[in-house]
């Protein structure tokens, strides 16, 4: 089942369920896809609904920060239950010893040792391996720490 087939359906489901946060956080994952698609006026494919999806899990991640420092724990709760439903959706993500390997392995293949004028490099060429399965963050923290 395609992935928008399948964020229709679990919206279904959950106003039959009366499951609130599901619904709202489908509702509002369904709709990011739609505005890019009447933006772009393209249809997306599986990889650009996987990328609106996690770019939507990357923005509740962020603002998770914002709300600890204010206090709001009833706003963390609801966006790390968000986070939880989005993250159903997307590739199970790398673990930090597959991570790590997959960047050893890139810098083998490239010659590089070690060196912090590396990171780009080394970033560029190990993005593409891991799109929709690492964010950014993880993916320079596991650089850095390879490089140190």
């Amino acid at each position: 089942m395609a992935l928008k087939e399948r964020l229709a359906s679990d919206f279904k489901e959950a106003m039959k369920a009366k499951d609130e946060i599901r619904k709202n956080t489908v509702n509002l994952a369904r709709a990011a896809i739609k505005q890019h698609e009447v933006d772009k006026r393209e249809e997306l494919d599986e990889q650009g609904v996987l990328a609106i999806l996690a770019k939507q899990v990357k923005m509740r991640k962020d603002a998770l920060d914002d709300f600890e420092r204010a206090g709001r724990t009833d706003l963390l709760d609801a966006y790390n239950a968000e986070i939880k439903i989005l993250m159903e959706y997307l590739p199970q993500q790398l673990s930090g010893a597959q991570l790590a390997e997959i960047v050893k392995s890139a810098a083998a293949e490239m010659g590089i040792e070690g060196g912090k004028q590396n990171m780009g490099r080394l970033m560029g060429a190990v993005m593409p391996k891991v799109k929709g399965t690492a964010d950014g963050g993880s993916v320079r923290n596991a650089i850095e720490e390879f490089l140190a």
